[in-house]
């Protein structure tokens, strides 16, 4: 079992800029992909940023130019920059990793974006 902890949530203003953590109790070294969805409610759940075990960066459409994803090795994190936010970022955001027989998901964080 994959524990995954994530911290970073919040309210901010549109334009503004947030950094969610995500800390995961493996080697997150040994596993296929990390990363960050989110999902409105009512809506169905959408990647916002993966990193492959190869190092291989994947995008949601909606987030291109403005969220960065990253990864530490030695601290098993997975990090979200997000910048130039936007209203229709709001949303609970949850980290993800696919382990070796499954995918684990983290109890996920609000992201609310509104003046």
């Amino acid at each position: 079992q994959i524990q995954l902890v994530e911290s970073g949530g919040g309210l901010v203003q549109p334009g503004g800029s947030l950094k969610l953590s995500c800390a995961a109790s493996v080697d997150i070294s040994t596993l296929h992909r990390v990363g960050w969805y989110r999902q409105v409610a009512g809506k169905e759940r959408e990647l916002v940023a993966t990193i492959s075990r190869g190092g291989l960066i994947n995008y949601g459409d909606s987030v291109k130019e403005r969220f960065s994803v990253s990864s530490d090795t030695v601290k098993n994190t997975v990090s979200l920059h997000m910048n130039i936010l936007k209203p229709e970022d709001t949303a609970v955001y949850y980290c993800y990793v696919a382990g070796p027989w499954t995918d684990y998901w983290g109890q996920g964080t609000q992201v609310t974006v509104s003046s």
